[in-house]
């Protein structure tokens, strides 16, 4: 038993940390709002840049088409 007693104290240790992250804290959920609110911002800019570069190349295309 003294040998498996290392074992049965991860093991038990193991779940009682696993229960004890089952519920989410205040400091936790703020964090997680914000990622969120971060990923959101990155998927925008990343839209905007599209945007920007596709009228760029409009551009691009007019001014060649006006100096031919």
């Amino acid at each position: 038993m003294i040998r498996n007693a290392p074992a049965l104290a991860l093991i038990l240790f193991a779940a009682v940390f696993a229960y004890g992250c089952e519920k989410k804290g205040p400091a936790e959920k703020a964090g997680e709002k914000i990622d969120d609110t971060m990923s959101e911002a990155l998927e925008k800019a990343e839209e905007t840049n599209e945007k920007i570069q596709d009228a760029a190349e409009d551009m691009r295309e007019k001014i060649e088409e006006a100096s031919e």
